[in-house]
């Protein structure tokens, strides 16, 4: 009965819900888009780094996949920072320091400092993507934070498509005996540098300090966030270990699946500028025209398959799909000329960016809601490992054997393999399962997308 007398007035809660959304959520959108330019930037220069400093593709590769062992490595202190000194003034300092990293990629100088910088722009952006999540559970009720999330992630799909124009356009920039690619990274870092600071001005850390929300207001967020934290603690007595949640053989499953879509997602994004440059003799704007085709394509492909998944309710069946659209892409790849190999990108992208979207409700359905943030985030952490293997391994196979077509191959192979294994994976818990693995409410779990980490 308290809870229920203590409870806000509904639509003051709605109205403050509306008001947050409308004063971060534009804002956390372009946080996003910069944040993934100045993560994946890196493939548009591939070919000017081996010109002008020698960096060869095994090099290549292996920096570019340096940046998801550093993000891994500090994901944890980060988000333990990010609680002690708050969300705004973390949220900044994560801004400032990956920006200022993306613009010391200016100077690298040979294959040392690549491997450095690379490995600390990962480092600086640990935090990111958990900060915001951590954001909204400070300012937003359950009821909210999923249409928040889906906003917040559309800013990759954003990003996805104009980081190749605009990435493009900035290598043709030349000044003060600076070549283009010095200045793409100059200027995509400087946007973040730029931007923090109106992250500093423009939020706030908790509900009681925002101006813009009535004294009312305040008190209906705090309160139905008070709430429903108090309800999740009463719920919350048994809490497995990471090592049992490893040892379960059904989330070891969603590892290796969604390992094996990042996989591919980042094969594809560190490699296929590279591979438009052999369709002909294209400039970098052109280059970066092309490279958000796939980007674009798989986009409408994701919402289309989403809705057609909503509609006919065989999860596992509609993942097994996507992947296998990936794997053909990815084999077709290894056919015919640069042309051909583009077009079989452009398909194999709508399979593995829709299976990165289709797999999530499945480890949803599974977890208990008390560890399924905790769970997804150790999924997430691995599938993110994606990014070092494939173009470390891509690197390794050009520099070798002059050619990515035994990459391409396992990617393919990969894709397979997951395609079969997604049909072991359970959407729900089997009967009688002990409390800890009993789901209690899945409404509200954590939808992050490829790059949560990726961001």
């Amino acid at each position: 009965m308290d809870t229920v007398q203590n409870s806000p007035d509904p639509r003051v809660l709605a109205r403050a819900a509306a008001k947050v959304k409308r004063h971060v959520l534009p804002l956390f959108v372009v946080m996003f888009i910069v944040n993934y330019i100045d993560r994946v930037n890196i493939g548009f220069v591939r070919s000017h780094l081996e010109t002008d400093l020698g960096i060869g593709a095994a090099a290549y590769g292996l920096g570019a996949g340096l940046f998801f062992i550093g993000y891994a490595i500090f994901e944890v202190p980060s988000n333990l920072l990010l609680q002690r000194y708050g969300a705004r003034a973390w949220l900044t300092r994560i801004m400032f320091t990956w920006g200022a990293a993306a613009m010391a990629m200016a100077f690298v100088k040979g294959e040392t400092s690549f491997y450095i910088l690379r490995f600390v722009l990962g480092a600086a952006e640990a935090g990111f993507f958990p900060g915001i999540i951590y954001y909204f559970t400070q300012w937003l009720p359950a009821a909210e934070r999923g249409k928040a999330m889906a906003i917040f992630l559309s800013g990759s799909a954003i990003a996805s498509v104009i980081s190749g124009p605009v990435s493009g356009a900035l290598l043709n920039v030349s000044g003060l005996s600076l070549h283009g690619w010095q200045w793409m990274f100059l200027i995509e870092g400087f946007a973040s540098v730029v931007l923090c600071g109106f992250v500093w001005f423009w939020l706030q850390s908790h509900p009681h300090q925002a101006k813009w929300l009535s004294d009312e207001e305040k008190h209906a967020l705090v309160t139905a966030i008070a709430l429903e934290q108090t309800a999740r603690e009463a719920t919350q007595s048994v809490r497995p270990s990471m090592f049992k949640l490893l040892a379960d053989k059904q989330i070891a499953l969603f590892c290796f699946i969604y390992f094996s879509i990042a996989l591919t997602i980042y094969g594809a994004t560190f490699w296929l500028p590279s591979m438009i440059k052999k369709m002909g003799n294209l400039g970098d704007f052109q280059v970066g025209l092309f490279n958000s085709i796939p980007w674009l394509i798989s986009i409408v492909a994701m919402y289309g398959f989403a809705a057609l998944a909503s509609k006919w309710k065989h999860q596992q069946a509609w993942v097994a799909l996507m992947l296998v659209i990936a794997a053909v892409g990815m084999f077709m790849s290894t056919m015919g000329g640069p042309v051909f190999a583009f077009v079989a990108i452009c398909f194999a992208a709508i399979g593995f960016k829709a299976a990165s979207a289709l797999f999530w409700p499945i480890p949803q359905g599974y977890l208990d809601a008390r560890i399924a943030a905790a769970v997804i985030a150790l999924i997430n952490s691995v599938g993110n490992l994606g990014g070092f293997v494939a173009p470390t391994t891509f690197g390794l196979l050009e520099q070798t054997t002059g050619s990515i077509e035994g990459g391409l191959y396992g990617l393919a192979a990969t894709s397979l393999v997951a395609a079969v294994v997604v049909f072991f994976a359970r959407t729900a818990p089997r009967p009688g399962v002990p409390p800890t693995s009993k789901p209690t409410n899945h409404h509200h779990a954590l939808r992050p997308g490829p790059q949560g980490a990726a961001s």
